[in-house]
């Protein structure tokens, strides 16, 4: 075996490996290069090659999202950890661990002139979970910093920082270790599975007859289906699922913007909850969260084992569990009321779904279309990534089979990463991935292409409407030169020539006739990783989308 003869790079990944970190995405550089050598030589340790940091980042967080394992990211000194910073923030809101580890220079060359060097310890401090500043040599403190970052990473669900100083030489390597690495043993975490004075809590949830559940972010299969069942037939309960919730039932209402658009103040009041309970991650409706900040529930019980964001100024109860145990325990206790709170929503909410069917079988060619033909035809048991903005809203609006799997990073919304991490997922899940975006947010991560360990079978559906068609949907939109440069960002660009330079098949379409042909050769496409650049009117899609909630009445 060959390791770095730098004792502390030692440490590190023999600490790493002990820990079961075993993906690995390195960008390359030269004062990494003793963890590069030690990580890159170690056959128990599966590597990854990406040169642009933040790409490499989002990819490592796409693994992690989907093997539920923090992953590590391994950089060189400078700027290089600062293009981490992105895929950081959305690990931290997002809840998934990453291992940020960080070649840095010894403390008495920073800030003297040298050459690449930045301030970098506790860098990520304000969106990281745990900073571990080491010393230049191999000591028992600092491997139990090491351990600390790791098992932090773990507990903590979140994003960590390993600062490792390294001397030259940075090349120079052993066949045994100089090190005799201290591993700590990770303290078994005991969750909580019942409710606390839970006496309180059943008789405010007895004695309420609007309860609304609402499911943001949510890992699939992570609830049983007799809970989903005993809410899905409650007539004093009303759930409300985004596309990311993962969570289905005839009875649950999968588009919350065409259930409350049209609402007036008086069906608002009729809608006005008496309990709210929240769990998953973050929202995409902006109307949902605007309702509730005007018309608070009595009572806001989110549930989650380590976060509580009092997101409409509401929250009374923190439930530090996870959903299904408080579910589970709740039902034991609790009995059904009588109420017509659900069948009053669900009454208009099946009229809704009646108005959407008509609506999209008359409109032209435009992003409501495609996305409906798009989401349609999407292979089942696949999984589905969505950028952000407008296509994680449009989304929104259409039924998605059962069987998919739906992921967006939605703990920033940023676009920045979102083609890169579904890169990630799909090597991290090793399943059909189909990933949708925008044309903004594809240009934005385009170096996401420069990447070796595509899987074949990854599609991207590309819906290239000229521009930021998000601020056309957003109030202020204004046809002028500052509008169109500064906002919409205008362009005519393609993805044609940059899926040739990166090997990926190309089809385009910009019509339902070759929409619906390239969409069936695209996702029949094997031999190498595809993209379907869906072509659509800039100056329609806006008008087509607000005139959809005005007709769902």
């Amino acid at each position: 075996m060959i390791y770095p003869k730098i004792p502390l790079a030692q440490s590190i990944i023999e600490i790493c490996l002990a820990k079961g970190i075993t993906n690995i995405i390195i960008s390359p550089g030269s004062r990494n290069a003793p963890l590069t050598i030690g990580f890159a030589q170690n056959p128990n340790f599966k590597c990854y090659s990406i040169a642009d940091e933040r790409c490499a980042a989002f990819f490592a967080l796409g693994i992690a999202q989907q093997t539920k394992q923090p992953t590590a990211i391994v950089c060189t000194s400078g700027s290089a950890l600062l293009n981490y910073y992105p895929a950081v923030a959305e690990a931290f809101y997002s809840q998934i661990p990453l291992i940020v580890i960080s070649a840095d220079r010894p403390q008495n060359k920073i800030d003297i002139g040298d050459g690449q060097t930045i301030r970098q310890q506790n860098v990520y401090e304000n969106h990281s979970v745990f900073n571990a500043n080491l010393t230049e040599d191999a000591s028992v403190e600092n491997d139990l910093k090491i351990n600390k970052a790791i098992e932090t990473a773990i507990l903590k669900k979140g994003p960590v920082h390993i600062n490792a100083p390294f001397e030259e030489p940075l090349y120079e390597t052993v066949e045994t270790l100089s090190v005799n690495s201290k591993i700590t043993v990770l303290e078994p975490f005991f969750e909580t599975r019942s409710i606390e004075n839970s006496e309180e809590f059943v008789s405010v949830w007895n004695s309420s007859t609007r309860k609304l559940i609402m499911v943001g972010v949510n890992e699939a299969n992570s609830i049983d289906e007799e809970i989903i069942e005993k809410l899905a037939n409650d007539p004093s309960v009303v759930v409300l699922t985004e596309t990311t919730s993962n969570l289905h039932n005839p009875n649950f209402i999968g588009s919350i913007d065409t259930l409350i658009t049209p609402f007036e103040d008086v069906d608002f009041k009729d809608f006005q909850p008496e309990i709210l309970v929240t769990f998953g991650g973050m929202i995409v409706s902006k109307r949902i969260k605007a309702f509730l900040r005007k018309y608070k529930p009595k009572h806001h019980w989110h549930i989650d084992t380590l976060r509580a964001y009092d997101t409409f100024s509401a929250l009374t109860q923190h439930f530090v569990m996870k959903p299904n145990d408080f579910f589970k325990d709740l039902f034991l206790k609790t009995a059904n009321v009588e109420s017509d709170y659900f069948f009053k929503t669900k009454a208009i909410y099946d009229l809704r779904k009646i108005r959407r069917k008509e609506y999209l079988e008359k409109i032209p060619f435009s992003d409501f279309k495609v996305f409906e033909k798009v989401i349609e035809a999407l292979p089942k048991n696949s999984q589905l990534q969505i950028s952000n903005s407008s296509a994680i809203r449009y989304a929104q609006l259409i039924d998605i089979d059962n069987s998919i799997e739906v992921f967006c990073n939605r703990g920033t919304s940023g676009i920045d990463g979102s083609t890169s991490t579904a890169i990630g997922a799909a090597v991290g899940s090793g399943k059909q991935n189909v990933f949708i975006t925008g044309d903004i947010s594809f240009l934005y991560d385009s170096n996401a292409l420069w990447n070796s360990y595509v899987p074949k079978d990854f599609k991207i559906i590309l819906i290239n409407n000229g521009g930021g068609g998000i601020f056309r949907i957003l109030p202020g939109h204004e046809e002028k030169p500052v509008f169109n440069t500064y906002f919409e960002t205008s362009h005519h660009l393609t993805a044609e020539h940059l899926a040739k330079m990166y090997q990926f098949n190309y089809f385009n379409a910009s019509g339902d006739d070759s929409l619906q042909k390239n969409l069936a050769s695209l996702l029949n496409e094997s031999n190498a990783p595809a993209i379907l650049e869906v072509f659509t009117p800039t100056f329609e899609n806006d008008v087509i989308l607000k005139q959809y909630f005005k007709e769902l009445i």
